[in-house]
């Protein structure tokens, strides 16, 4: 019976004494092993690299932040004394506060002739604005609103590599040659963005693009006191990023 079952076997040894090494089969057996090697580490690398999927759809994706988003704001302002800077926010939903203090802080620059803010706080996710201004001062003089932006960011901090968006779009606009008695008008549209790693757990942040102005406003009266405005729309769209890893059965079929 074995020896029957031997008739069956179609990977059939050669003798050995029939065979013969050449120099070309060696360089071709050697070229084969590797080019093997190549295609193994190439499928291998491309199982361990984490790919980053993004999807677009309609809808708010972190309902349980009460309607509010975070927001970081640093900014300085060189020739503004630091009594005078404040922050003010408005919204569609009758917010206004004037001369906002909470998680803010103020830097003098400049043997205390210019200030550097810092401010977190949190905004109504309907259409608004916060200014930088000196609307809460006791006295109001002739400010100098130049300034440097530093970061103006919304929600969570993302620094993924593989993430390439606008959550810093105003980091480092420099407005210190502009015109020291004009207002600045920065226009923004706030986009939702979700990033998802690869165990699930999900991050809200907000990319945003923006448009800006620079003039001196007039009324009857005469000269509007300037002031650094931050316009913002949130868009209905948010985008979602997403860790994904190829599966071992398609690395294992590849391979």
């Amino acid at each position: 019976i074995p020896f029957a079952l031997r008739r069956f076997d179609i990977y059939r040894k050669v003798p050995k004494d029939l065979t013969q090494p050449t120099y070309t089969g060696a360089i071709i057996s050697v070229c084969c092993c590797l080019f093997i090697l190549f295609l193994f580490l190439s499928e291998l690398t491309g199982f361990i690299t984490t790919e980053v999927v993004n999807e677009l759809y309609v809808d708010d994706p972190d309902k349980d932040s009460g309607g509010k988003i975070d927001v970081s704001l640093n900014i300085s302002l060189p020739n503004l004394h630091c009594d005078l800077v404040g922050l003010d926010i408005q919204d569609e939903m009758g917010r206004h506060e004037v001369g906002h203090i909470d998680n803010s802080m103020k830097v003098p620059l400049n043997s205390g002739a210019g200030c550097r803010f810092e401010g977190q706080f949190s905004i109504n996710k309907v259409p608004g604005n916060f200014h930088v201004s000196t609307h809460s001062a006791s006295a109001q003089p002739n400010p100098d609103m130049t300034h440097v932006i530093h970061k103006l960011s919304f929600g969570d901090t993302l620094q993924v590599q593989n993430v390439h968006g606008a959550f810093n779009a105003l980091g480092g606009a420099d407005r210190l040659t502009s015109n020291p008695l004009a207002s600045h008008d920065y226009i923004l549209k706030i986009v939702p963005t979700v990033y998802e790693d690869k165990s699930g757990k999900q991050r809200y942040s907000y990319q945003y693009t923006v448009a800006n102005k620079e003039y001196v406003a007039y009324s009857h009266t005469g000269r509007i006191i300037p002031a650094i405005w931050f316009r913002y729309d949130l868009s209905p769209i948010t985008v979602k990023y997403t860790e994904r890893r190829q599966p071992l059965y398609r690395f294992i079929t590849t391979v």
